[in-house]
Parts: structure tokens; sequence; C-alpha cells
């Protein structure tokens, strides 16, 4: 007689959740069904069963990892989108908060989405997350320019997290200023 399965509806998200903690504290290189199913406390089986392959539990991963600052820019699209604000100064606002709310979070993000230099199938998530910021920008900046400021803040983003320093957030907003093609406001 068959065992019967037992009901578990947050099975899948567990998983996920497993697997982030796994990469946040082992690397990606440290990820294996094995190691997220020990991580989970469910039978190796269950992370195959949900997630036929590492990629494909990698893209679950970095789907809801790169949520971070997606998110944080989410709850202040009315700031972003009014015109009478100015952009450059709630970017390097934003961006200094994100930083320095969760670093190792931002760390998990960047590194999920960094490894989809080497995993072409996490490349369409880490272009969704480009795509959706570039796309609220532009409603101020048009499409060129919120892809540059995208760029701006990813390459300032990963100098930060990647020698250890801190955030210059004066620095940030008058290179976003730059870039978004505004004068930078005199300062004393």
């Amino acid at each position: 007689m068959a065992a019967a399965r037992r009901y578990d509806p947050e099975r899948r998200q567990r998983i996920i959740d497993a697997a982030i903690r796994v990469v946040g504290r082992s690397g990606i290189a440290g990820l294996s069904h094995r190691t997220v199913a020990a991580e989970a406390d469910v039978p190796l089986g269950s992370t195959t069963y949900h997630f036929k392959t590492l990629d494909d539990l990698l893209v679950a991963a970095l789907r809801q990892a790169s949520e971070g600052f997606a998110k944080v820019v989410r709850e202040h699209r009315g700031a972003l989108t009014d015109p009478g604000r100015d952009l450059a100064a709630e970017l390097a606002r934003l961006t200094g908060q994100w930083l320095d709310g969760d670093r190792a979070g931002a760390e998990l993000e960047y590194e999920l989405y960094l490894a989809a230099l080497r995993r072409p199938a996490l490349r369409p998530v880490a272009a969704e997350w480009c795509a959706e910021i570039a796309e609220l920008l532009a409603r101020r900046t048009g499409p060129r320019t919120g892809r540059a400021v995208v760029a701006l803040l990813d390459g300032v983003c990963l100098q930060v997290l990647l020698t250890g320093g801190g955030y210059d957030e004066e620095y940030v907003r008058d290179a976003l200023t730059r870039v978004i093609g505004a004068e930078p406001s005199d300062r004393p």
C-alpha cells in the first residue's frame, strides 16, 4: 500500500527560500538540489519535483531576490514620477536606503543577477528587472536615459558592494543629475 502524500502547499516556497539562504551563505557554487533539500528540510525528490534543474531553481530564487530594489522603487513610484520632485536626489536617496538597509540582501541580489553571465537561463529574469526600472524612469527621462540611469545605478551598487566602501549619496546624486540632463543645484 502506497504511503499517503502529505499536503504541503508551502513546500515550493520553502525550497526557494532555502536556495536563497544557501546562496547567501555558500555562494552559487554551494547550491545543489541536495544542499537545498537539507536546508529546506524536505526530501531530495521534492526539490527535483518542483525544480527539474538547478537553473530552474536559480530562476525562481533570482525572481524572488531581485525584489529588493524593485520593491523600494515601486513603493516610491509617486516620488519618482512626480515632475515636481528632483529625480536624481530621490534615486540617490532610495539607492542609499536600499544598500544601507539590507546589505546582505543587496549582495545576494547582485550575486544571482551576475550569475546570468554564465547561466543563460537567468538572463531573461535579470533583463526583466532592468526593464521594469527603466520603464518607470522613462516616464520622466525618456527610454534611453532611463536605461542609462539603471546602468549607472548598477555600476554604483556593484562598486559599493565589491569594495566594501561606503555609499556616497551626494556623488551619486551629482552623477545621476548629469545623466538625466539637469544642472546640479548649487551647494554651499
